[in-house]
Formats: structure tokens, sequence, C-alpha cells
């Protein structure tokens, strides 16, 4: 598997670039902004971009859903529960005082459980609600991709419309904590952490 980490935009949004090394295909994981730096990363591996997957709809993850698009021609994957977000992100941006524009339409939703296929990867969904309703995390091989669900030392913040702490204690329980202890989680924002270090010495998690 090629991994590729893009720290974007203001908020500074883990944009993942997951590639398939036989195929050459590959994903782009919350394009949040800074789209030319992820057109470089995908052409400096010799990647052909065919799905963009956003893990929630809240605007730092999906300002660059567009430019992206058009620029690849590739899928737009998000839950369902998600996708009216797309269409508010300008709005929510102006409430921080920041600015992006609206997604467009995703060409396809996807629920708990379904696989990804990107090349000869898989991406598991695991629908971990809490931070939004549709909020997901993915699992490639011993990789997670937790979006604003679990971060190293913490969890996703619940003070947001749509957001439930109880909900978000609950998709990690039953999602991600039963995970192997060696999984590698790759979060929304800020840096790496494991499975294993999370279930001991995240104070969400106790």
């Amino acid at each position: 598997m090629i991994l590729e980490t893009l720290v974007v935009g203001p908020l500074q949004v883990n944009c993942y670039l997951v590639g398939c090394e036989s195929t050459r295909q590959a994903a782009v994981i919350d394009p949040g902004t800074d789209v030319p730096m992820i057109l470089k990363a995908l052409k400096k591996h010799g990647l052909t971009l065919k799905k963009i997957i956003n893990t929630h709809g809240h605007f730092d993850h999906i300002g660059g859903n567009r430019e992206l698009l058009e620029a690849t021609g590739a899928e737009l994957l998000i839950h369902a529960d998600d996708q009216p977000l797309l269409q508010l992100a300008s709005q929510h941006a102006a409430n921080f005082g920041l600015q992006t524009e609206d997604s467009p339409a995703p060409t396809g939703n996807f629920s708990d459980g379904d696989i990804i296929a990107v090349g000869d990867l898989q991406l598991k969904v695991l629908h971990t609600p809490g931070h939004s309703p549709g909020g997901v995390s993915l699992l490639c091989e011993d990789h997670l991709f937790s979006g604003d669900t679990l971060f190293a030392g913490s969890v996703g913040r619940t003070d947001l419309p749509g957001a439930d702490h109880q909900a978000l204690l609950n998709s990690i329980k039953t999602q991600l904590a039963g995970l192997p202890d060696s999984t590698i989680v790759h979060p929304g924002h800020g840096p790496n952490s494991q499975i294993g270090e999370e279930k001991r010495h995240n104070p969400f998690l106790q």
C-alpha cells in the first residue's frame, strides 16, 4: 500500500492519499483544500485517482471536493447521513471566520460494512456517528482512518449541530476498540496513534 499524509488548510486537516501498488489506482480521504498539492502527490507516485472519500461532511474536510473532482473525474463518496452538509460548507466555514466552497453532490453513498475497492486494496466502512451523524472510519489492512471520531489522546468534538457525545463514545467502543491493539490510527487532525495506546491512555476510553 502507498500511503502519504498531506496536512491541508487552516485547520490542519490530515488528507490521506492511499494507493494500490499493483494497479496504481488511488483514493484520497478528506481533501480539505490545497488540491494542487494533492495532485502533485498523485503524480509523484504515478497514481490515478478513482475515489474521493469524505469521512464526514464538515467544511474543513470537504473544501477540495469540487476542484479535485473537476481535475480527475473520480467518484465522490460520503455516508448519506452527512450528505446534506456538503451544500452547507461555505455557511459553516463563515461561522469560523473562514472561506470555502460548497461541495458537489456525491456520486455515491456508502453504509456500515461496505467495502470500497481501490485497485487491490479494500477499505471497510465503519459507521462511527457522534461527531456528525454520518461520520465514518475506514479500515484498510492494519490502518484505520478515523476521521474526527478518534484522535491521539482525545476524541472528536460534540458541541456542533448533529453531534452526540454518547453516540461518539459508543461508536468507539463498538466499532474501534475491538480492533487489534497494533492497528495504526490515522486521525483527521494531529499525530498518528495505535488502538492499544488509545485504550490504555486516552481518558475518553477509560
